[in-house]
């Protein structure tokens, strides 16, 4: 692409933060550089239409990990990270709604649930034994009782007679949350270029030089924001986990209500709308999965239809309305990497599918870099 003098002057010349990703990282990133910096030229470029990795993909889980989550990172992680994490998911959290306002994003704490398949009662078990034990190392967090036992009362189909009920999860409105964060960089009159596919970088001295497939210009600053993409940018520990998801058409007289976790996380559902999403389902095929590409697996789909109609609601009929996919980034560690690349290049990466907990804190935290 040959650009304009205007166009050159206006969006080109003189950056002096440019941010690849205007996905929740991304645009928090920009909006605490702009508190920063006031006067400061900042630019994003996004690679899709929309900020569509995950940010506008996901499920809408303001939640901090279920218990069989929780032991599963006590299996790798000490007993104070597994507490650093699950403190910087609730401060996210708490960071985000403080930003843009519990109506505003539709944030509903209608609680979470943990529910087993019965051919997992052996893990059930195993949570039920665990959760003194988890509540204690979280009381200091939440001043209560986290979980608690509660009967079947969704009247679920095939699963153990009582699931794990968190009071403090709640759910919100995708969509609703990123427009606003948009909005909001957009009224701080931060640039946001869409379609933009950042190629590779070069550092020089006091500078760094951009390509892209449409075009080639210079910052002073260079933030990367693009979780899990970054591998194409980056040699970090970071790959791509792609996350499926359909939701159903409304559903007369839904009673489900709340946020719910299934066979350790990897199959997870809630209500919105009068319908039910339902989205998970890559450890039937991590090798597949774990790829930057859009797209749906009919091995994947049709467990998440069999789940519907086997555990969900066996007593309702459904029609399935859309469905899609995100791509997450995950590694061998938890921890997001949060790192100062070079004199004049930081990444904020690796949110390990807690976007929405984690990712007001992480784009502070990667602005905090300067």
């Amino acid at each position: 692409m040959n650009l304009s003098y205007w166009e050159i002057k206006s969006w080109f010349s003189n950056v002096d933060f440019a941010i690849i990703g205007s996905g929740i990282v991304g645009l928090n990133c920009a909006l605490n550089l702009r508190k920063k910096f006031p006067k400061a030229k900042i630019v994003i470029l996004e690679k899709g239409m929309l900020p569509q990795g995950a940010s506008t993909k996901n499920a809408g889980f303001a939640c901090f990990g279920s218990v069989s989550e929780i032991i599963e990172d006590l299996k790798n992680h000490s007993e104070s990270e597994v507490l650093s994490l699950i403190k910087k998911r609730i401060n996210g959290l708490t960071q985000l709604r403080k930003l843009l306002g519990d109506k505003n994003i539709g944030y509903h704490q209608n609680g979470g649930y943990e529910i087993f398949p019965k051919k997992d009662l052996n893990v059930f078990e195993n949570c039920k034994s665990q959760l003194h034990y988890i509540n204690q190392i979280l009381h200091p967090l939440f001043k209560s009782d986290v979980f608690k036992i509660q009967k079947n009362h969704f009247n679920f189909n095939n699963i153990t007679g009582d699931y794990i009920f968190n009071s403090f999860e709640g759910q919100i409105d995708t969509g609703a949350m990123m427009e606003l964060l948009l909005r909001k960089a957009l009224n701080k009159k931060i640039k946001i270029l869409n379609n933009v596919d950042v190629l590779s970088f070069t550092e020089n001295n006091n500078c760094v030089e951009i390509n892209s497939k449409e075009f080639d210009f210079k910052c002073s600053k260079l933030f990367i924001a693009t979780n899990g993409f970054s591998n194409k940018l980056l040699n970090e520990d970071i790959k791509p986990a792609r996350a499926q998801v359909l939701i159903t058409k409304p559903i007369n007289n839904l009673k489900i209500k709340g946020t719910f976790h299934l066979d350790k996380g990897y199959y997870y559902f809630r209500n919105i709308d009068d319908r039910i999403l339902l989205g998970g389902g890559r450890n039937l095929d991590f090798k597949n999965e774990e790829t930057d590409k859009f797209g749906l697996s009919t091995k994947i789909q049709n467990e998440l239809e069999n789940i519907l109609k086997t555990i969900i609601l066996p007593h309702n009929p459904f029609e399935i309305d859309h469905r899609w996919s995100g791509i997450m980034g995950v590694g061998n560690k938890k921890t997001a990497i949060i790192k100062t690349i070079s004199n004049n290049v930081y990444c904020g990466i690796r949110l390990g599918g807690m976007g929405i907990a984690i990712g007001s804190t992480i784009g502070s935290e990667l602005a905090n870099k300067i």
